[in-house]
């Protein structure tokens, strides 16, 4: 699993907002992860898993390729969880259904004065690697790690979904796609979509589009969301050295839209790229759309980024 795949992955595992008592698992929509919920968990309308609002309880799965479960798993160590704020309190080693390899952390991240509990499950498959964050917020009433590690335990991974029916499950409607080839859903809320032959683009070798609809609010109408869309393009670390050539706020089908063009170079391989950010806000979130493409392709590529994202469709 290259850098940016593992950085992705712990990072999420440590941002998200802080799941199962049945006898079969249940499965989110369009998700090959599942367990057996705790008693009042719910599956999430926020993201791909279950929680329990009132009590700060939440269980998030990431699906993620199989070769990321070795650097995962040996990557979960002491030293590397207090990098992110995370006190390791106990490390398993556990076989999920008597044939599944998997491991276990528990600890503590401190986030100001507040100490969060959190549990990270990694789980190796033929065809996939299950990454399970579970994390409990102070304030509430608490599960005890017995019952967290016994929801755990749970955790099953059901066959490949053919990629339409988990397009289908998204929050969100593409209904525009401009020639590029949906490859794979993510986290439940994310589409990834290219045009060549490779399903895994690197050094920018292929036009990609990133639909992603968020877990979290927008921000305020005003001066705000233009920080905020500057902001989220900057943070990304795949691609370097970033020059803005537009930024405008604009009104489309009732929405209030942002967008950014903007030039820059691909970090692993130094290659010089454009990338269009668009976000489209709604009352209680957003859904923000990626493109980026070669300089050299960008007259043919950029039409079709607008087609594609003009084509977006929220619930």
């Amino acid at each position: 699993m290259n850098a940016s795949l593992r950085r992705f992955a712990l990072a999420v595992a440590l941002i998200l907002p802080a799941a199962a008592s049945a006898a079969e698992p249940r499965f989110p929509p369009g998700s090959r992860i599942g367990m057996t919920p705790l008693a009042e968990t719910e599956v999430s309308k926020r993201f791909t898993g279950f929680e329990d609002q009132s009590k700060g309880l939440a269980f998030t799965f990431i699906e993620m390729p199989r070769e990321a479960y070795p650097e995962l798993a040996t990557g979960l160590t002491a030293e590397r969880l207090k990098e992110q704020g995370v006190t390791l309190k106990k490390r398993e080693d556990l076989k999920l259904g008597g044939e599944r390899n998997a491991v276990l952390v528990a600890g503590e991240q401190s986030l100001g004065q507040v100490a969060v509990r959190k549990w990270l499950l990694v789980v190796e498959d033929p065809t996939m690697t299950a990454f399970v964050i579970a994390q409990s917020l102070p304030g509430a009433e608490r599960r005890s790690d017995a019952e967290i590690k016994a929801a755990l335990a749970t955790v099953a991974i059901r066959p490949p979904l053919a990629i339409e029916d988990q397009i289908a499950a998204l929050p969100f409607r593409v209904t525009e796609r401009a020639g590029f080839r949906p490859v794979r859903v993510m986290a439940g809320n994310s589409l990834f979509l290219t045009d060549g032959p490779k399903d895994t683009v690197a050094k920018a070798e292929q036009p990609i589009v990133i639909v992603a609809q968020s877990t979290s609010p927008a921000p305020p109408p005003g001066p705000q969301r233009d920080s905020f869309a500057r902001s989220a393009l900057y943070s990304n670390s795949i691609f370097k050295d970033l020059v803005l050539e537009r930024a405008q706020s604009f009104r489309q089908r009732g929405a209030d839209w942002h967008e950014i063009v903007a030039r820059g170079a691909d970090a692993a391989s130094g290659e010089p790229v454009v990338l269009t950010q668009t976000i489209r806000f709604a009352p209680d979130h957003y859904v923000r759309m990626l493109g980026v493409v070669k300089v050299a392709e960008r007259d043919a590529a950029m039409p079709r980024f607008r087609a594609v994202f003009d084509g977006v469709e929220v619930e």
